[in-house]
């Protein structure tokens, strides 16, 4: 793709996370969503990119089998793009919580996103490692179900059986889609560190880092809210009985 198809697609997907958010707006809210509506909206427009990227990325895959056999110099056209629609939703966002959320409360998605928009931003312009971001858009399919859950528990609906499905679901495709991806990329840079030019293997090295790190205390929290303490409930609940 060239540099103006490039500006186009992210320019258009930041319009259509904008649009989206406007959508989500004028649509019910549950009640006790409306005391952060601002939050019930961005949680909205992130499950939406989660969805289809996730499906987009598996189709990458299906539809140019050979990127995964080279993930540094080989991608499709259709690849190219999602990576550039994902570059667009990442800069919405990040406007996004720079207008309506405190920095004290929103410094470590800011500083997250802006790792991502700058390493795919190297990836889109310069159409090299193209396919090693798609991988990365593999945790998508988890967010799916991590941004469903905070849906949930914002329209207070925490209890219920939808929401204990959702949480097993979530945690088991995050070991596999989001812990699982980011050890198998960070093996994969190591192994290439000959074919990966100093600055990409630095800064995709300091990313890699990052992210893991950022993954590894939210599954912890994930696990402490969702699994532990539901637990410790339960075993009060059968003492007082």
């Amino acid at each position: 793709m060239e540099l103006s198809s490039v500006i186009l697609t992210t320019g258009s997907s930041v319009g259509f996370f904008r649009l989206v958010n406007v959508v989500v707006r004028k649509l019910p809210m549950p009640e006790s969503a409306c005391r952060n509506a601002w939050k019930w909206r961005n949680i909205s427009t992130s499950f939406m990119h989660s969805f289809i990227t996730a499906i987009w990325a598996v189709l990458c895959f299906f539809l140019h089998p050979q990127m995964a056999e080279d993930l540094i110099a080989t991608h499709s056209v259709f690849s190219h793009a999602l990576v550039s629609f994902s570059i667009g939703y990442f800069i919405n966002d990040f406007l996004d919580m720079v207008v309506n959320q405190k920095l004290s409360q929103s410094w470590e998605l800011l500083f997250h996103h802006i790792v991502v928009i700058t390493c795919f931003g190297l990836s889109v312009l310069t159409c090299r490692y193209v396919g090693f971001a798609v991988v990365a858009l593999l945790v998508e399919i988890n967010s799916v179900f991590l941004h469903l859950r905070q849906l949930l528990r914002m329209a207070s609906n925490a209890t219920g059986t939808l929401y204990r499905v959702n949480s097993i679901i979530n945690l088991g495709t995050y070991v596999v889609f989001r812990i699982n991806t980011l050890a198998w990329m960070t093996r994969w840079l190591v192994l290439n560190r000959d074919n990966v030019p100093l600055l990409a293997y630095t800064l995709g090295s300091v990313g890699m880092a990052i992210m893991t790190a950022m993954n590894i205390i939210l599954f912890c929290r994930l696990l402490r809210s969702d699994f532990l303490k539901s637990s410790t409930r339960e075993s009060k609940k059968e003492k007082e009985m």
